[in-house]
């Protein structure tokens, strides 16, 4: 006989979809928001070009060019405001499936993962972005001026951001994933090389290609790898505790 308390496949799949509408439904609020102060958004993204030694000339190349990103911006930054909603509503689906000590962690962890995005995008803003922008700045001759694209330029920086994010969340991943199972200190030790040069494939990918950028992103990225260790440590231990 079937638990009473167990979800068929197909309520699964409906409480996937609400979940997904409402995550889609944050960021659409979250976007309408930002929209609000887009210009005052605009202005801190274009900051970082005027403390560089080579000038640089961000030009509007099409005639509705400035509509398609102030709107894309928005739904950026409704993302980024919306990530608690998200995470919670991934952590909700999720929750039947975990026994009543795992689920004290869901608030904290909600939070802890916002939190270490925001790191990661602030990273990108005040280190990476300028060294990157110095970089290919610096490669102009005198008789080629720096005029580029804001649709590209905003398109390049919002990658850093959001790429620098995703991999600050490494500690929230490793917890996940020990909490299930699938990860113990002792596995992650031992993968310790493979996962260096994980590291330098993902930041040579997230980076500019030069070498700078590549320590500054690789640098933080090894730090995470061992304090994601330390938090797959205290996630074995505690179940280790729970079980006796």
């Amino acid at each position: 006989m079937m638990d009473k308390q167990e979800m068929p496949f197909l309520d699964h799949l409906e409480e996937l979809r609400w979940r997904l509408i409402k995550s889609l439904g944050a960021i659409v609020l979250g976007g309408m928001f930002s929209f609000l102060f887009i210009d005052h958004i605009i202005d801190l993204l274009i900051a970082p070009t005027e403390h560089i030694d080579t000038a640089m000339n961000l030009q509007v190349l099409t005639v509705q060019g400035m509509f398609m990103i102030k709107w894309g911006l928005a739904i950026v930054s409704g993302f980024i405001l919306s990530l608690p909603i998200i995470t919670y509503q991934f952590a909700k689906f999720i929750g039947p499936g975990l026994h009543s000590d795992e689920k004290r962690y869901m608030w904290p962890l909600v939070i802890f993962s916002y939190i270490s995005f925001i790191i990661g995008v602030v990273f990108a803003y005040q280190v990476m972005i300028p060294f990157s922008l110095q970089f290919f700045s610096s490669l102009a001759t005198a008789d080629v001026q720096n005029n580029y694209s804001i649709n590209y330029y905003f398109s390049f920086i919002t990658w850093l951001m959001l790429g620098s994010g995703i991999i600050f969340e490494l500690p929230v991943f490793v917890f996940i994933l020990s909490m299930i199972g699938l990860l113990t200190p002792s596995y992650m030790r031992h993968y310790r090389r493979h996962a260096l040069i994980v590291i330098l494939i993902l930041s040579a990918l997230i980076t500019p290609p030069d070498p700078i950028s590549l320590m500054l992103m690789s640098i933080p990225l090894v730090l995470l790898y061992e304090l994601s260790i330390g938090v797959s440590w205290l996630v074995n231990k505690s179940k280790t505790n729970t079980e006796l």
